[in-house]
């Protein structure tokens, strides 16, 4: 099963990804954990680069198609290869992350993001994706009780990331593969709640 996770940052996304990874542990379940970017030696490199801000003036499209070089590193060296193994794969971040960061916030033409994510992932698709929802205000709510230096991608403006939001919220309505959680809940209610619904996707029967 490929299970990933998606939502603005500071969201709480993360920390449900690494908390379910931990809960199908001690289940003694086959289960790898990998993030985005990096993942891999080369995408971890690929990554440096991303986020470091001396590389302010990126463009969109530069960032997009070094994401998607990243993905399909990951996807080849270590997702596809545990899938077939029979691993239970959870992924924080995947090309929903692009689709609504440079796609929505950054104004590419949506189709060809699309493409280039079908070709980067090789069209593999996750069985499940978490949207850890939040808005804008609890973003910065956030952001202010964090005490490491903001990377590039985090120092981008109020209006760029409004329309990442709203680009999450618009795929999550497509895609029926998407569960909507609201990120406002407490840490423990929202990792209850992404058990019930694993449980009824009857993951444990695997």
């Amino acid at each position: 099963m490929f299970i990933t996770f998606e939502g603005i940052d500071f969201s709480g996304k993360t920390t449900q990804a690494k908390l379910l990874y931990e809960y199908l542990k001690e289940k003694k379940k086959k289960v790898i954990f990998v993030r985005e970017p990096g993942g891999t030696y080369i995408s971890e490199k690929i990554r440096e680069i991303l986020l470091d801000k001396e590389n302010h003036n990126m463009h969109f499209l530069t960032e997009f198609l070094l994401f998607s070089a990243s993905r399909q590193q990951l996807v080849n060296e270590v997702i596809k290869p545990h899938l077939k193994r029979e691993y239970i794969v959870i992924c924080d971040r995947y090309y929903d992350s692009s689709t609504a960061y440079q796609g929505y916030g950054g104004n590419l033409d949506l189709k060809h993001v699309n493409n280039v994510n079908r070709i980067a992932t090789d069209g593999l698709i996750p069985d499940i994706t978490f949207l850890i929802d939040i808005d804008y205000n609890e973003t910065l709510k956030r952001k202010k009780n964090k005490k490491n230096i903001d990377d590039r991608i985090e120092q981008k403006k109020k209006s760029y990331y409004r329309k990442v939001i709203n680009g999450y919220r618009e795929i999550a309505k497509k895609e029926k593969r998407f569960k909507v959680l609201n990120g406002k809940e407490t840490v423990q209610k929202l990792q209850a709640e992404i058990i019930k619904i694993l449980n009824n996707q009857k993951i444990h029967k695997k």
